[in-house]
């Protein structure tokens, strides 16, 4: 299966719910992004070594790392390998001088490591086709796109979501794409997973 490398391209928190972060994943050279929901440690985990911040200790991925330099093992790449009710499953390609091995890990911790390796991260075609979002390309054709990485804090204001189940599928879509354009992640992915859920139903 063909591998699809990431970027991140934000990480986006709601104050209006409570522990509840997206980091947003970007195909590279492509218009789709896959938002995953984290925890409040891996979104500092991941903005700390995003920003380039030395805290006064190491905090536990910074920790991993040393471990990993101290004894010679290499993280490659990352790949998020499986999508099961609405869980992302990755692993961790590591290697040493005589083997290269997989290891199980959870996507935001994996995601935390990678940012301090510089490792590629990857994906499949059937995992962004169910969980990702196709963004409009709003640049001139030809021009290559700028990628940045960005830490986004969103808005306080309600999400919505209680309202979603009464909407029509036109009406999701409608709100979709206006959630995407303010980039409140947070609300697109339930709005995208209410979608799906319909779809699936028929």
């Amino acid at each position: 299966m063909k591998k699809i490398e990431l970027e991140i391209v934000a990480l986006s928190h709601s104050i209006t719910q409570t522990h509840s972060y997206a980091v947003v994943l970007g195909e590279v050279n492509g218009l789709r992004r896959l938002p995953i929901v984290i925890g409040g440690f891996e979104a500092q985990a991941i903005a700390v070594a995003l920003e380039k911040m030395q805290p006064s200790r190491p905090l536990t991925h910074d920790l991993m790392k040393n471990f990993m330099n101290a004894f010679a093992i290499d993280l490659h790449e990352i790949n998020i390998c499986d999508l099961q009710e609405g869980i992302f499953y990755s692993k961790l390609v590591c290697s040493t001088e005589n083997d290269t091995v997989e290891i199980d890990s959870r996507t935001s911790d994996a995601i935390a490591l990678a940012v301090r390796f510089g490792c590629p991260i990857y994906t499949y075609e059937n995992i962004l086709e169910s969980a990702g979002i196709l963004m409009e390309d709003t640049e001139t054709k030809g021009k290559k796109k700028k990628t940045k990485k960005e830490v986004l804090i969103e808005d306080d204001r309600p999400t919505g979501n209680e309202d979603l189940k009464t909407m029509t599928i036109e009406e999701l879509n409608n709100i979709l794409n206006e959630v995407l354009d303010t980039e409140d992640y947070i609300r697109a992915i339930a709005i995208r997973d209410e979608i799906n859920s319909r779809n699936k139903k028929k």
